[in-house]
């Protein structure tokens, strides 16, 4: 058992404040995907998650409050007869409440957003593989947000298990753990034996009592959203966890210019109840509109509404195109509607397809959370677009429409699978090349919008104020377009393979040389 934790400057009790009162500690788990961060919170609530995610990768967050009483560990993850008889003896558990981040890169936000609510961390790292780049990126952002925090070496049980060499791994990220140079605990466990949970949790609990977490129950109400989503039978629910004042059912609520009431209150159950203290996690129905995810709330009886949010929230639903300098008429690209199940998803979806680099342009015409009705199919036929439905179900009067009008729609409960899917049709839809140029040397590059290289036609014909695709080994890196074109320092048109030229290109991207650029037919 490791006693020491790296803890950060938190709030503790002010001298001479009496009205403050103990919280228990909101602890987030972050790591790489597949490394065991659900089945680990799946043993300790001792409900089976996972199984309810596809493909087993937790794809919105979830907040969980779970009674734990301090064990000494046996070596097996179970209390002592010991400790059993405390508990008999009066001493009551202590909560814990913890923020599930999703494992998949595409949720980069999310993940720092759940560090920033937090109190604590935990950081998952499996003893068969070690550091990896989401396990390098949670670092970033624990480091970032001064997150105090602990380390978990999960999988313990596997074949390749090395925990000297997690040890040396995380070293080399800048996690000095006990007995390595630093002062970070950390605990190897099993989350399907749960050797070593229990002595996770002591180590939680043991920081808790470090860091003194408080709040004040008569002050005003605030939290932070967790996630916020459109119910086709309850309406706008939005999930938020309590940090400070006591959050009661008919108090007012807001979130920046959103705003609405406590209609209806639940706790992580879904059991209606009446108030619930830091740091809770709940359910409210009530908002006018949808808040934005990650956003400080304010709630009581004096707290000031203003007008609705529809605005804000159009402006988050409608028009997130790509407004890329090189996407023209003339190359229409595929443009899309997407659909989320939550603010979250929709964001972490709409950032992925945005990143994307690929030969036949992904245009976003419109996106909003729900499920997929009639009116986004007549929006899909009247632009042309393609519905990806991530975690979303179709609409039956929806469905028949779009069987109708022949609107493809692209549905998976897993973000990668739709992203692999866009890629494939990308490619499917890709015009042949007209023309391709090596690029033989760099003659100015003072500026993205005016690069001066010269080359050498390899194929087709090269022609002037066309758009080009870059392409870096095998891989398409970005975009440009010819503004200018010569030959034997004249003025042409078009240049014919085996031919030499030079050549002005506005890009984002900086061509270096050895680069193929790529003109295909439009």
């Amino acid at each position: 058992m490791y006693f020491r934790v790296f803890c950060g400057n938190y709030m503790t009790t002010p001298k001479g404040n009496t009205s403050l009162l103990p919280r228990p500690p909101i602890v987030v788990v972050m790591g790489h995907v597949d490394h065991g961060k659900t089945t680990l919170i799946d043993y300790i609530r001792k409900t089976n998650v996972a199984a309810k995610e596809a493909g087993g990768i937790t794809q919105s967050i979830g907040a969980y409050e779970i009674e734990h009483p301090s064990t000494t560990s046996t070596g097996s993850g179970q209390a002592s007869s010991f400790d059993k008889a405390q508990d008999k003896s009066g001493q009551a558990p202590k909560k814990i409440t913890f923020i599930d981040t999703p494992g998949h890169e595409a949720f980069t936000k999310m993940r720092s957003r759940g560090a920033t609510t937090a109190d604590l961390a935990i950081l998952v790292v499996a003893a068969d593989e070690g550091v990896k780049p989401q396990t390098a990126e949670a670092i970033k952002i624990l480091a970032e947000t001064k997150t105090p925090y602990v380390v978990a070496i999960t999988k313990i049980d596997r074949p390749g298990a090395d925990l000297d060499k997690i040890k040396n791994d995380l070293t080399t990220h800048g996690v000095l753990l006990e007995g390595y140079g630093g002062n970070i605990s950390y605990q190897p466990l099993s989350a399907k034996s749960g050797e070593g949970v229990n002595d996770l949790l002591d180590l939680l609990l043991l920081t808790a009592e470090l860091e003194n977490f408080t709040y004040d129950p008569k002050i005003q109400t605030s939290g932070y959203v967790l996630e916020a989503k459109r119910d086709k039978n309850r309406g706008l629910e939005v999930s938020v966890i309590v940090k400070n004042g006591i959050l009661k059912r008919g108090q007012k609520i807001k979130v920046g210019s959103i705003g609405g009431k406590v209609k209806i209150l639940e706790n992580f159950l879904g059991k209606t109840v009446n108030e619930l203290t830091p740091s809770s996690p709940a359910m409210i129905i009530g908002f006018d509109d949808l808040p934005a995810i990650g956003e400080e709330f304010a709630a009581g009886d004096d707290v000031e509404v203003q007008a609705s949010g529809n605005q804000a929230s159009a402006a988050r639903s409608t028009n997130l195109s790509n407004h890329s300098p090189f996407v023209t008429e003339e190359e229409k690209g595929i443009t899309l509607i997407l659909k989320a199940e939550n603010s979250g998803s929709l964001e972490a979806l709409t950032a992925t397809i945005q990143a994307l680099t690929t030969h036949k342009p992904l245009v976003v015409k419109s996106s909003s959370v729900g499920e997929i009705y009639d009116g986004d199919v007549q929006l899909a036929v009247s632009t042309g677009s393609i519905i990806v439905a991530f975690h979303v179900k179709v609409n039956s009067a929806a469905k028949r429409l779009a069987e109708t009008h022949k609107v493809k729609i692209l549905e998976s409960d897993i973000i990668y699978k739709l992203i692999e899917a866009l890629q494939k049709m990308a490619e499917d839809t890709t015009p042949p090349p007209e023309g391709e140029l090596e690029v033989l040397a760099i003659f100015n590059q003072m500026e993205p919008e005016k690069q001066v290289i010269g080359g050498k036609v390899i194929e087709g014909i090269f022609k002037n104020k066309r758009a080009f695709e870059i392409v870096r080994g095998e891989t398409v890196i970005g975009k440009g377009r010819i503004t200018n074109l010569q030959q034997n320092k004249a003025d042409a048109d078009q240049v014919p393979a085996g031919k030499e030229c030079g050549m002005m290109v506005n890009s984002e991207t900086m061509v270096k040389t050895g680069d193929h650029l790529v003109v295909r037919t439009a």
